[in-house]
């Protein structure tokens, strides 16, 4: 094809073409699965990442996903939209219920689910972030956080990571960082949309070989950029990078008493990490840093309806005479009224306090099996959500992307499904429901794929 030449990198997922993800497609031998895949194939547009699919679901329950030859899987990945599960018989209820009072709001008129939603979130948010727009999903969202940025400050200039995913849509892949959403034919991108390294435990862009000396040097790339010229709106970012990898202690504060020398915003993206995945309500709640805009979405539908929501502080509500939002489903009572439910699960259930809980312990667990095992470099994350590092040599901690990739589809044959991040960071993100027999079995099967090499 013309104007495309070289090889993309992509951080985001498995490969979908590798000689693995074929030698996978080749041992599906069920009939009605084979032909629902030939089917999507010749249905839909192709795209990195999802095409060819992995395999056809017919059944989400629980914690458990099951294909159209009854194989189930316990997912580990669930787009992060499955916080309480799949099919939670209350949130099901909520909606059957909602359908028959009323199914829908047009525009420019409100109804009595919406205004609770935004209500309840201004509540529940931290600091003086208490102003809601909603949207159908966290692209969308992260569009309206940046537009609200631009009005606020009358700058246009962004700030955020390499390697990091904020949608899908011109802004949000603009502001983001990954090959796979911006090159080749993304064509020209927003202007001003500037980035610089992020932190990381290894390899770290900026010379150092810890956490620690490596989040200080970041902190301070972002603080002279900000500075250097003065004019930045915001800075984009997730308080834990989904990849996952936490910040070190202090790094927010850092960026947050930059940003405010310079007039700049904070904008926290938390739609894979919020609503409790990460042992708190809201993940930048272990930083104790207030941004000024907070974008959640994913698993505010319960995994069930798209929805997701950008909260701002309250006197950044200075765009009353234009249009930063205005979609169809902005107040549309069947979704707000889901995460309602959503919400109220997760509160009354305890779910971020089971995810601190069960994830501290899983991550022992793995950290004392990658302390025996060549080929785990690091286990890190929050909550719920962490990730095992597959390498090739410890002592460099060269990453093993093929290895990776043979665990994966062991893991998918033994009944496991996740994703893998950067190629080689095995990331695991079970529902908060999920029961300790589960969890267990899920390292236990983890743990045999590594060990197998």
């Amino acid at each position: 094809m013309s104007g495309l030449s070289g090889k993309i990198v992509h951080t985001e997922g498995e490969s979908n073409t590798s000689a693995a993800r074929g030698a996978w497609s080749a041992g599906l031998n069920d009939a009605g699965t084979r032909s629902l895949l030939k089917r999507d194939a010749d249905a839909f547009l192709h795209q990195s990442l999802s095409s060819p699919c992995v395999t056809a679901i017919a059944k989400a329950e629980g914690i458990w996903i099951e294909d159209t030859a009854g194989r189930r899987y316990m997912d580990f990945h669930g787009n992060s939209v499955h916080h309480i599960g799949y099919g939670h018989p209350r949130l099901k209820e909520a909606i059957k219920r909602q359908l028959d009072e009323l199914c829908f709001a047009p525009r420019r008129f409100t109804c009595e689910p919406a205004v609770e939603l935004a209500e309840t979130l201004g509540q529940l948010a931290p600091g003086d972030l208490g102003k809601v727009l909603f949207t159908t999903g966290g692209s969308d969202a992260v569009e309206v956080a940046l537009r609200l940025a631009r009005a606020a400050t009358g700058r246009f200039k962004t700030l955020s990571f390499w390697d990091a995913f904020h949608g899908a849509g011109f802004g949000a892949s603009s502001v983001g960082g990954e090959a796979t959403f911006r090159s080749g034919i993304a064509g020209p991108l927003l202007p001003g949309a500037e980035h610089v390294a992020p932190w990381a435990t290894h390899h770290c862009a900026y010379g150092h070989n810890s956490l620690e000396a490596s989040a200080r040097a970041c902190a301070s790339m972002i603080s002279y950029v900000v500075g250097r010229e003065g004019d930045f709106a915001a800075v984009v970012a997730e308080p834990m990078r989904a990849t996952p990898n936490p910040p070190a202690p202090g790094f927010w504060k850092q960026v947050r008493e930059a940003c405010d020398r310079h007039g700049t915003l904070l904008i926290f993206d938390e739609i894979p990490t919020g609503l409790g995945k990460t042992g708190r309500f809201f993940t930048c709640e272990h930083d104790e840093v207030t941004p000024d805009i907070l974008v959640i979405g994913k698993a505010l539908g319960g995994g069930i309806l798209p929805i997701a929501a950008a909260i701002a502080r309250r006197d950044l509500d200075v765009a009353g005479d234009y249009a930063i939002g205005h979609y169809t489903h902005e107040k549309n009572p069947v979704t707000t009224r889901a995460a309602l439910t959503t919400i109220a699960i997760i509160r009354e259930e305890g779910l971020p306090e089971r995810a601190a809980e069960l994830g501290g312990a899983a991550m022992e667990r793995l950290r004392a099996f990658g302390y025996g095992s060549p080929h785990v470099g690091d286990v890190r994350g929050r909550g719920l959500m962490f990730g095992v590092e597959i390498v090739a040599d410890k002592a460099d901690m060269a990453p093993d992307n093929a290895l990776a990739e043979r665990v994966y589809y062991r893991c998918l044959e033994a009944g496991l499904s996740f994703k893998i991040s950067q190629g080689n960071v095995l990331t695991l993100s079970p529902p908060l429901v999920i029961a300790k027999a589960d969890l267990d079995r899920a390292l236990d099967i983890v743990e045999t794929a590594i060990a197998a090499g």
